[in-house]
């Protein structure tokens, strides 16, 4: 189940970074957001697919899930969450105040 989510993550690193190399914002935007989930289910498949097993110490310590690598994709994804939202709004306002997403036009002329 490893290597399945590994390779899905590999497939999303690939659509992650082909849309991060777009001329279109909104384009680049969601190749940080498809990057950013590439990465949470590369950390979840590095910790081990574990089945069965609360994330808890007991009495039955030797089946136990390691909890450190969970609530460190919960906080990846909060903030992945909070990081998308922000540049959704900054490259609205940037369509709305130079009525263009195009990458090339927002650089300028080089002789400015």
């Amino acid at each position: 189940m490893e290597t399945f989510i590994t390779i899905i993550a590999g497939v999303l690193f690939t659509v992650g970074t082909y849309l991060i190399l777009n001329k279109n914002l909104l384009r680049i935007i969601l190749g940080i957001t498809i990057f950013s989930h590439a990465t949470h289910l590369m950390l979840l498949s590095i910790n081990g697919l574990k089945k069965g097993a609360a994330p808890l110490l007991g009495e039955n310590a030797a089946s136990y899930t390691d909890p450190v690598p969970q609530a460190l994709i919960l906080t990846s994804i909060v903030i992945s969450f909070a990081l998308t939202a922000f540049l959704l709004v900054l490259g609205y306002r940037t369509y709305v105040e130079l009525g263009t997403d195009n990458m090339k036009q927002l650089r300028g002329n080089p002789h400015e």
